[in-house]
């Protein structure tokens, strides 16, 4: 019998992959380059192959009609103007997200700070009401505060990923460690699937497409990219771009072709 959860869960992924643009930075960091309209955005995207979005609950709701890709709503938020911007509250509930129609749940966590306490508490109890309401759980697992030296330390990312998945996470995004050979290892250890970060805006669209191939050859079930999406000056070409890689296999210099 298929389950509320599952279906779900198909509507995040396509063929067990994901390729989703995470919009939550505007509680963070305010109306940024290439976020100033979500909705606008996502339209101009869903066509190219985008499997889903992070968004927070007011952009759902503020959405001129419902969107063709999945929804994952952030309940998890802090600001740049903040004196402890590490520290992430919750901003909803998961009953809240099945009454907005949701499609899953997405939390921020960063590991190694004076906040981590608090926010693994927050984790497990979300993860606990995902489960009673079927719905699936996106764990943003960040290396990030006063003990973490290197946030790419294969060691540090394969723990904290490993975290998000003990912690009850359906889905972990973390960041990427650098090479397929460590990051091979880290996706191995994590029994849930893994997706990247895209992290700052990359020099170039090669760089973004070499890291994606990479990640996808080390197991990766695909990749939540924020700026290197909606900051780009064609996002829908590098939403196609990179649903060649992820969901046809194609190269990063094949990929390339889509977005020159």
């Amino acid at each position: 019998m298929v389950s509320g959860h599952q279906i779900r869960l198909e509507r995040i992924l396509r063929d067990g992959r994901m390729l989703c643009i995470p919009m939550d930075h505007g509680i963070s960091n305010g109306p940024i380059e290439g976020l100033e309209d979500p909705a606008s955005l996502i339209y101009r995207c869903e066509e190219y192959g985008l499997s889903s979005v992070i968004i927070n609950k007011g952009i759902i709701k503020a959405l001129p009609r419902p969107i063709k890709v999945g929804i994952l709503v952030h309940f998890s938020s802090s600001t740049s103007l903040s004196l402890t911007p590490n520290r992430k509250m919750l901003t909803g509930t998961v009953k809240e997200a099945v009454a907005m129609g949701a499609d899953g749940v997405s939390l921020h966590i960063n590991i190694g700070g004076k906040e981590e306490p608090e926010m693994l508490e927050q984790l497990g109890m979300t993860a606990q009401q995902c489960h009673k309401w079927g719905m699936p759980l996106l764990a943003m697992m960040y290396p990030r505060g006063e003990n973490i030296k290197n946030p790419h330390d294969p060691e540090i990312v394969a723990h904290v990923a490993r975290i998000g998945a003990e912690c009850g996470a359906d889905i972990v995004k973390t960041l990427y460690t650098g090479d397929i050979d460590s990051f091979t290892k880290v996706v191995k250890c994590t029994p849930v699937p893994v997706v990247i970060a895209g992290g700052p805006k990359a020099k170039t669209d090669l760089d973004v497409l070499q890291m994606t191939e990479d990640a996808m050859t080390a197991g990766a079930c695909g990749v939540t990219y924020g700026r290197n999406i909606f900051a780009h000056k064609t996002p829908e070409k590098m939403v196609d771009a990179l649903a060649g890689i992820i969901f046809r296999k194609e190269t990063a210099k094949e990929a390339l072709k889509k977005v020159e």
